[in-house]
């Protein structure tokens, strides 16, 4: 039995981003639970803080799979799903903790992350080996987080 290396471990949280279609809208989908739970420990702050922790790990792993799969942009790479809906999460994540402000982040952070706008499509394709990876998430992810603020903070949601 072949030990998978830690960098293929962490770079697919554990196997998800080996499930064979929609990889990255199921950890999106994973994701969002956790930064609501996030949120009622300590809000916007804590869920950004752990996003900055995942993508720090993040573009660690994902340089190192990339190097060891020869992959510029492996599919299975999922981590960055993890960062971004976390970042795009931590602007709607303030009291009063209302859920479809989260849900709203999580539908636009998919829309940008598969859609790929620019400025996302830019820190796609100017990047190189793991922080490119990353980076196009957490581009997608500031940009969903902003317009779910815009729309939560206005009273739209």
């Amino acid at each position: 039995m072949k030990i998978p290396r830690a960098s293929a471990v962490v770079s697919t949280v554990f196997g998800i981003g080996y499930f064979p279609q929609a990889q990255g809208t199921i950890m999106s989908a994973i994701a969002l639970p956790f930064a609501v739970l996030l949120s009622t420990k300590g809000g916007g702050i804590v869920v950004a803080g752990a996003a900055i922790i995942v993508l720090v790990i993040g573009i660690l792993s994902c340089s190192e799979h990339v190097r060891e799969t020869g992959n510029p942009d492996p599919s299975e790479c999922v981590i960055d799903e993890l960062a971004g809906q976390w970042i795009a999460c931590a602007f709607v994540a303030f009291p009063p903790f209302q859920l479809a402000p989260f849900f709203l982040a999580f539908a636009l952070f998919r829309l940008f992350d598969i859609w790929k706008p620019w400025p996302v499509y830019l820190a796609e394709t100017k990047l190189h080996s793991g922080l490119a990876v990353m980076m196009d998430d957490v581009v997608a992810g500031l940009m969903a987080g902003g317009l779910s603020f815009v729309v939560h903070y206005l009273g739209w949601l």
